[in-house]
């Protein structure tokens, strides 16, 4: 039986710098991308995958955030204000009491995913899922069919293996890029320091350990870096969104 995840934790904290002057009074969570704001597609997605209960970390224009999500209701959210940014690793560590020993969904609040012909893309996730064998399960996607994209890609994944190779350990061409979400299991945390800390640091850990695992994403991920390309993004979801309309 496929594992239905209860809880996650929804990254808000960042700056969002490359992407002003539209961060200048807005977080980037809050900017809108095909007529939703970014941080309502993350809840929505994690909401229809089943989960219950969220964190969600805020540290820039936090009350602005905190207000928008008043009136939400699914899933049921907890909002901790980072006073001091602890990065993408040690803003989760702080909050682990909160997930006890069950795995969880971590999503960043200000990417652009799209579901693909298989489903729901976190469910596909969960399905894949094994404890027994992962502490670490990334949403990965294929760098071929992303030519806005001018950055390169972050693994190495053979045809014939779900566990990818991070590109400084690897001379074969990083074929694959991180796309944001991921499953976490409390353990991989065991041992990391306190204070502020990349996620980057436990997903090597992971792979090391060789309990880093992937899923291939088969829906459409956007690059929403700066201001121009979120321009684009809106222009492409509002194309096919018109294509779908009957």
């Amino acid at each position: 039986m496929a594992a239905v995840l209860k809880k996650a934790f929804v990254l808000a904290a960042g700056l969002g710098q490359r992407m002003r002057p539209l961060t200048d009074n807005c977080p980037k969570p809050l900017l809108y991308v095909g007529g939703r704001t970014m941080l309502d597609r993350a809840l929505d997605a994690l909401a229809d995958a089943g989960v219950e209960e969220a964190v969600v970390n805020v540290h820039y224009l936090p009350q602005m955030i905190e207000d928008h999500l008043k009136t939400r209701t699914r899933p049921k959210i907890t909002i901790v204000r980072e006073d001091v940014l602890l990065d993408t690793g040690g803003g989760v560590k702080q909050m682990l009491d909160f997930f006890g020993d069950e795995p969880f969904y971590v999503l960043n609040a200000d990417v652009v995913w799209t579901d693909g012909e298989k489903g729901a893309t976190l469910t596909q996730m969960a399905q894949q899922w094994d404890a027994s064998k992962m502490d670490l399960l990334l949403l990965l996607h294929t760098t071929k069919d992303l030519p806005s994209y001018n950055g390169k890609g972050d693994y190495y994944l053979a045809d014939n293996t779900d566990q990818p190779v991070f590109k400084g350990r690897t001379r074969e061409e990083a074929n694959y890029i991180f796309t944001g979400p991921r499953i976490v299991h409390p353990r991989l945390f065991d041992g990391a320091r306190d204070g502020a800390f990349s996620f980057l640091e436990l997903f090597h850990k992971a792979e090391l350990n060789g309990r880093l695992y992937a899923h291939r994403h088969d829906g459409d991920w956007h690059h929403v870096g700066t201001p121009e390309a979120l321009q684009e993004t809106n222009r492409i979801l509002d194309a096919k969104s018109k294509k779908r309309a009957p």
